[in-house]
């Protein structure tokens, strides 16, 4: 063989390994130098989605095996893999997973809850528990003022814990926005609520009992005051049977009042730069929260099986773990490490004026 020959040879075998695909790209390097020229493709949900799904799913397995609250969990583990999102692949279906999964997961939330359980409470339980609502949210901004915090994170925490916990937390965020509240301040707050509720569900039971309520009155201080759905049905349970009973209704109206909250809210925002819109628009609800009134009146007039309504419940809270994962995975660490305990204060003081007030009304009212 000629050296020609030989030339041609080895020139034929480097075209040939060169067109191969990056099979051989171990460690990726071939794949990033591929996005960082702009020749990989673009736009795609998957890589933000399978690793929120991935986090998610071993979220939901430590809760399952030791007991803690899912929503906390999703958190922790979202913000442990907080590097992920270093690869901006991942940033499309992050953002998806923390707003649109966000919103669907609300509006299955209607599912839970019939304007029928909201007559049953009654005319006098109800105007107490809007009371101790609009106190909560007070508490949340004299918090952040005494935190030197921005408003919008007193009525993240306030709004949060006077309603539905970490959902509510969800769908003010989604109202308020990053150019108001950044992600590392919402996150720390869904920390502090889960948290909050995870400890009320263990300790509210016992101390209704240090106070000698009856059934009625620890069902309604449980279920005003604990901030998540399922730790205040269950903290009501542990009570008693009629307690949880209680407690589920109470609950679910302060669900249902999720809708006229976030439509207030939406009214009194100006836009980001700090204008007033059209009052037309500032009128209009966020679609979600108007299926979300959907879902209420359908399950109102037509009421659900209990099976289909365990299933929402189960779609429901796998949507919000999704969404609350994402929303951890974009949070840069460093600005939440910057902010402190001092940050918690609008969760803590909402937390606590939210319990006072419930069980005043429950020795007073009910």
């Amino acid at each position: 063989m000629t050296a020609l020959d030989r030339n041609n040879l080895t020139s034929q075998r480097h075209a040939h390994w060169n067109s191969l695909p990056s099979g051989g790209d171990l460690f990726g390097e071939l794949h990033l130098a591929q996005v960082a020229e702009g020749t990989a493709p673009k736009g795609s949900l998957f890589p933000g989605l399978a690793a929120c799904a991935a986090a998610s799913a071993a979220a939901a397995w430590l809760s399952d095996h030791y007991g803690f609250p899912i929503i906390l969990l999703g958190l922790l583990v979202g913000l442990a893999l907080n590097f992920i999102s270093a690869n901006e692949a991942t940033h499309r279906g992050l953002d998806f997973a923390s707003r649109t999964f966000l919103r669907i997961g609300i509006v299955v939330l209607g599912l839970q809850v019939t304007f029928l359980q909201i007559a049953v409470l009654g005319p006098v339980p109800f105007v107490a528990l809007v009371v101790i609502m609009a106190l909560t949210i007070g508490a949340g901004f004299l918090g952040a003022r005494l935190a030197g915090q921005s408003p919008y994170a007193g009525l993240l925490a306030g709004g949060a814990t006077a309603i539905c916990g970490a959902s509510a937390a969800l769908a003010l965020y989604g109202l308020i926005g990053r150019q108001r509240l950044s992600q590392a301040q919402f996150a720390l707050t869904l920390v502090g609520i889960s948290l909050a509720s995870a400890l009320a569900m263990t300790i509210y039971p016992l101390l209704a009992s240090q106070f000698g309520l009856t059934d009625g009155q620890a069902g309604f201080l449980i279920g005003a005051s604990i901030h998540d759905v399922a730790q205040a049905i269950g903290g009501g349970y542990a009570f008693s049977d009629p307690a949880g009973a209680s407690a589920t209704i109470v609950k679910l109206a302060r669900v249902a009042l999720l809708a006229p909250v976030v439509a207030l809210v939406g009214m009194m925002l100006k836009t980001p730069d700090g204008t007033d819109t059209r009052i037309w628009r500032r009128l209009a609800l966020p679609w979600f929260i108007v299926a979300f009134f959907a879902m209420v009146l359908l399950n109102s007039l037509l009421p659900m099986p209990t099976s289909i309504r365990d299933a929402a419940l189960t779609a429901s809270k796998a949507l919000l773990l999704l969404a609350v994962t994402a929303t951890a995975m974009r949070t840069r660490l460093d600005l939440l490490l910057e902010m402190g305990w001092r940050a918690t204060i609008p969760v803590l003081l909402a937390s606590v004026t939210s319990f006072a007030a419930s069980l005043l009304f429950a020795l007073t009212v009910i």
